[in-house]
């Protein structure tokens, strides 16, 4: 498989998708972490906000913890997938929304958002830079986007862990749990392929983020999984709650 029939192979997946991320330590806390990280102000209250790539939920779920009050709008390319998160109890504020991340324009979203969280989509994107404009004429201005993804290419440590994890966990449980080990050997491949941080920080400034900034997250993907960090130009409409400091290294929505 490859980046044009990823949304098909997770239709097939989507079953058993839920139990194999369970699996894996961190995977939600880390979520969690990359939602907080954006700075939304005041519970949420009064925002609108947009999950890119939800999958089945777990992004979603992370975005509402972090900002329970605000409109939340869900959307993912695999149709198995979202029918799995919609099966789910949410609360009113949450919808999800059939559509393809690389043309968001053919989907029913009604823009500009207060922030965008796109967890492990960007990799699997074929055009990535024209997916990053078009994450930003949907965000506000000064709204934060939020990239949860891997990103090893900068360091050897963190290739040599990836392939040992993926190779001795990752693509055998997927085998044992699903018959195939087609999407986890592209997880792989793919994760290795994709950008470091330094490139995709550099590509994040080139699409016209400000304030782009990197946190990674613990654990033993410390240094493999990052929230990647940037604001659409101009001033944030909303000011942080004073309250409330900014998580570290997170977006600080008070700044001009």
């Amino acid at each position: 498989m490859d980046q044009s029939n990823v949304s098909r192979s997770f239709d097939a997946h989507a079953r058993t998708y839920d139990k194999l991320v369970g699996a894996n330590p961190g995977y939600h806390e880390h979520l969690r972490m990359s939602a907080k990280r954006m700075g939304l102000p005041n519970k949420g209250a009064g925002l609108r906000l947009l999950d890119l790539g939800c999958g089945t939920g777990a992004s979603t779920a992370a975005l509402l913890d972090a900002a329970p009050q605000a409109d939340i709008t869900a959307v993912d390319a695999s149709v198995e997938m979202l029918a799995h998160a919609r099966r789910k109890v949410w609360p009113t504020n949450v919808r999800f929304v059939h559509g393809n991340a690389e043309e968001l324009d053919k989907a029913s979203l009604n823009g500009p958002y207060d922030g965008i969280l796109a967890a492990y989509l960007l990799r699997n994107l074929t055009d990535r830079n024209a997916a990053l404009r078009s994450f930003r004429r949907l965000l506000k201005p000064g709204a934060p986007l939020a990239l949860h993804e891997y990103s090893v290419r900068d360091s050897f440590r963190s290739r040599a862990v990836w392939t040992a994890v993926c190779w001795t966990v990752i693509i055998p449980m997927g085998r044992i749990r699903t018959g195939s080990a087609g999407l986890y050997r592209y997880l792989w491949r793919s994760v290795l392929d994709f950008d470091g941080v330094e490139a995709l920080t550099t590509r994040m400034h080139a699409t016209g983020f400000d304030d782009v900034r990197v946190q990674t997250v613990p654990g033993w993907q410390q240094h493999i999984v990052h929230t990647f960090l940037g604001r659409s130009p101009g001033r944030p409409a909303t000011a942080a709650d004073p309250d409330a400091p900014t998580p570290p290294e997170g977006i600080d929505l008070s700044k001009p």
